[in-house]
């Protein structure tokens, strides 16, 4: 999906930036449309291998079920999320007011 946005954008990049730079420079030897497809495909080939990069490294949700909650266990209490401290104590209050139930 990376691939796809950055590549997108690169082609836009490219068309804008070319389009630019051959009304200030001229076309050169090659013509318009080689010269303005040079800056479109190096743009594009750029902007997408850094987004494919960047949207590997940000997937974070690929492991399995069972590998994900070892990770969990597995951190420091600090950074665990504010989420999960709030998911933890209600989960206890439940089995508090469970055992009151209980023994009431």
């Amino acid at each position: 999906m990376g691939a796809l946005m950055g590549g997108g954008v690169g082609l836009t990049i490219g068309f804008i930036f070319g389009s630019y730079s051959i009304l200030r420079g001229g076309a050169g030897p090659r013509g318009f449309l080689a010269t303005l497809s040079q800056y479109m495909l190096s743009s594009a080939a750029t902007f997408s291998f850094f987004l494919a990069i960047g949207s590997v490294i940000r997937n974070e949700g690929d492991l399995p079920a069972h590998l994900q909650a070892a990770q969990i266990q597995l951190m420091s209490p600090v950074v665990r999320s504010r989420y999960e401290g709030a998911m933890l104590m209600r989960a206890r209050w439940e089995a508090e007011k469970a055992r009151r139930r209980k023994d009431a």
